[in-house]
């Protein structure tokens, strides 16, 4: 069972202590460059709340600081399924109509 994606979020910024918002269940997710538009990570993963806690944004330093002028300006949006199968499925299915619809733009 595969619900509605959420609205698109603000993702949070390294040292601001903004909270990340997304279930702990299985599920896609899309991450894109909030001026843009584009592409930025998708998954379909065991655990949203997870796997978007856990994504690499920005490089690192030689000392583990982040510099914030490097780190992009994100937004993400989640979708919850019942199983990583579903989400798996659910996830080929838009690639498949994406892909459809690339090819009949280009």
């Amino acid at each position: 069972m595969i619900s509605t994606w959420s609205e698109w979020k603000r993702y949070p910024r390294p040292g601001r202590g903004e909270n990340l918002e997304a279930p702990i269940s299985p599920g896609i997710y899309e991450v894109r460059i909030a001026g843009t538009g584009a592409l930025y990570s998708f998954g379909a993963v065991d655990n949203l709340a997870q796997s978007l806690a856990l994504l690499p944004v920005g490089s690192k330093s030689w000392f583990g600081r982040r510099n914030p002028s490097d780190v992009p300006d994100l937004e993400y949006r989640t979708c919850a399924t019942s199983s990583k199968a579903d989400a798996k499925a659910a996830a080929e299915r838009m690639i498949g109509r994406r892909e459809t619809y690339m090819s009949g733009a280009a």
